[in-house]
C-alpha cells in the first residue's frame, strides 16, 4: 500500500433515513490488497455494536461494499447494507443486548473504518473513516408529547399543510414509549401517534382496556392535522392483539386499515399480564439448549381454546399479516392460518393480506435494523428477568425486514392515501 496515497473511505449519503440505502467506496489501496471494513456504532446504553467484511481490492484500487463479495465477517457475499444489519455486541459486551433507539431526535451515528489484512484489525489503528448519520425523524418532522385524559403517547406530524393520514402504532409486550417506527412512518407521510400502553415495572389494567386505546385512537383522530377517516393501526407481538381487538371489538374505532406483526389474536382481558401467567404455567415453559426461554410452544393451545379467541369475522377493514415461519416467542404462523379460517368462514377473505417469511424470527422491525435472536425481557407479572428466544437467522430475517417494510408502506398507501389529490412525498 503506497505511503503516498492514503485510503480514502466514502460514505453516500453521509445523512439518510435508516430505511434508505447506503453506498461505502474505498479507494486508494493497492491492486489485490486485503482489507476489513468495519462500522461501529455506540449504542446510547453504553454498548458497542460492530458489523465488519473482508474484502480484496480489485485491479483499480478500490472495494465498493455495493458491488464487490465479502469473504467473512459478520456478514458475505454481495451486501450493500451488510454493514447494517449483520452488527453484534462487540466481544465481551453484556448479554441479551437489543438494539433500539430511544432519542428519535438524535441521529444514530455509525463509524465505518478501513482496516489493514482480514486478521486482528480490532488492535489496529484505521486506515481511514468516515461518519455517517441515521435517522428516524426526517426533517421537519414535529414531535408532540400526548399527556392527556390517562394517555402516555408521542405524536409525529409530516412537514408540510397536511392534514395526513394517521397510524396509531403499537408496540409489544416489553412496555414502554417507543417512538422509533412512529416517527420513521412520519417521514413517510403519516402523522403517527406511538402510544406506551404498559408502563415498565406496572402491570395497571386500566391501561389494558379498551377504553384506554380508544380515547388514544380519537386523540389521533381528531388532531386537526389527521384526516379522521383516513386512520389504520399498526401493532406488533401485543400490540397486534390490541389492534384486533379495536377492529373488532370496537364501537368507537373504525381504523381503515390494519397492519398486524407477528400476530396475536387471544381476547384482550382488562388484567392480561398477570392472567397470562394463569394460562402459561412455569411448568410449561421450556429453555432450548442456552438457557433462553421459548414461549411459543407453551402458547400453543390458546390458539385452541375458542373462549380466547378474538372474533376476526367481525372486522370490516383491510388487514395485513407479517410473520415469520421461526418465530420461537408466539405461534404466528398458526395464528395467522386460525386468522384466515375465520375471515373465510366470514366471508371476508378478500380483505386478507398474508405474508410468511422462512428462517424469520418474532422481532420484525424496519429495514437493515440488527437482528436479535435472543434478548433479555423482563416478565411483567412476576418481575422475573429472562432471556426470550425470539428465532430467526441472521440473512433471512433481514431480508424479510427490508421486504416486509417495503410492503407494509405500500399497503398503507394504497388503503391511507388512495383516492387523495394530494399525497405526501411517500
Amino acid at each position: 500500500m503506497s505511503q503516498a496515497a492514503l485510503p480514502i473511505v466514502s460514505v453516500h449519503p453521509t445523512r439518510a433515513l435508516v430505511d434508505e440505502k447506503l453506498s461505502v467506496l474505498v479507494e486508494n489501496l493497492q491492486p489485490g490488497c486485503p482489507i476489513t471494513i468495519r462500522s461501529v456504532h455506540h449504542s446510547e446504553d453504553g454498548d458497542y455494536w460492530e458489523a465488519y467484511g473482508h474484502y480484496i481490492s480489485n485491479h483499480n484500487g478500490t472495494v465498493s461494499v455495493s458491488e464487490d463479495v465479502s469473504l467473512g465477517g459478520t456478514y458475505t457475499g454481495k451486501e450493500a447494507m451488510g454493514l447494517l444489519w449483520s452488527m453484534r455486541p462487540v466481544p465481551g459486551s453484556r448479554p441479551g443486548l437489543r438494539l433500539r433507539k430511544l432519542n428519535v431526535c438524535t441521529p444514530m451515528l455509525v463509524s465505518i473504518s478501513v482496516y489493514r489484512g482480514h486478521e486482528d484489525f480490532r488492535d489496529q489503528t484505521p486506515l481511514a473513516s468516515s461518519l455517517t448519520e441515521r435517522w428516524y425523524m426526517a426533517p421537519g418532522v414535529q414531535r408532540i408529547n400526548i399527556r392527556e385524559k390517562g394517555v402516555s403517547a408521542t405524536l409525529f406530524i409530516p412537514p408540510g399543510p397536511g392534514p395526513f393520514p394517521g397510524i396509531m402504532d403499537l408496540w409489544g409486550g416489553g412496555g414502554g414509549l417507543l417512538e422509533y417506527r412512529a416517527a420513521l412512518l412520519a417521514s413517510h407521510g403519516y402523522a403517527s401517534l406511538a402510544l406506551e400502553y404498559i408502563r415498565i415495572g406496572e402491570t395497571k389494567s386500566t391501561q389494558l382496556e379498551l377504553q384506554h386505546f380508544e380515547m388514544a385512537f380519537d386523540i389521533l383522530k381528531n388532531h386537526p392535522q389527521v384526516m379522521p377517516d383516513r386512520v389504520g393501526i399498526i401493532g406488533l407481538s401485543f400490540g397486534s392483539l390490541v389492534a384486533l381487538s379495536m377492529a373488532t371489538e370496537s364501537i368507537r374505532v373504525k381504523p381503515l386499515c390494519v397492519v398486524c406483526i407477528s400476530n396475536i389474536h387471544i381476547k384482550l382481558p382488562g388484567k392480561f399480564l398477570s392472567g397470562f401467567q394463569q394460562w402459561i404455567s412455569p411448568e410449561m415453559i421450556l429453555k432450548d439448549e442456552n438457557g433462553h426461554y421459548i414461549w411459543k410452544d407453551a402458547c400453543l393451545h390458546l390458539i385452541d381454546e375458542p373462549s380466547l379467541k378474538i372474533q376476526i369475522g367481525k372486522i370490516n377493514c383491510p388487514v395485513l399479516l407479517v410473520n415469520g415461519c421461526d418465530d420461537q416467542n408466539w405461534p404466528a404462523v398458526e395464528t395467522a392460518a386460525d386468522i384466515a379460517k375465520m375471515m373465510r368462514e366470514a366471508g371476508k377473505e378478500h380483505l386478507l393480506t398474508q405474508l410468511l417469511y422462512p428462517d424469520t424470527g418474532h422481532l420484525i422491525e424496519p429495514p437493515y435494523s440488527p437482528h436479535f435472536r435472543a434478548t433479555n425481557f423482563v416478565i411483567h407479572s412476576t418481575k422475573e428477568k429472562v432471556v426470550l428466544l425470539w428465532g430467526g437467522q441472521t440473512k433471512p430475517h433481514s431480508n424479510a425486514q427490508e421486504d416486509s417494510w417495503r410492503k407494509i408502506r405500500s399497503f398503507l398507501q394504497q388503503h391511507l392515501y388512495s383516492g387523495l389529490r394530494h399525497k405526501a412525498k411517500l
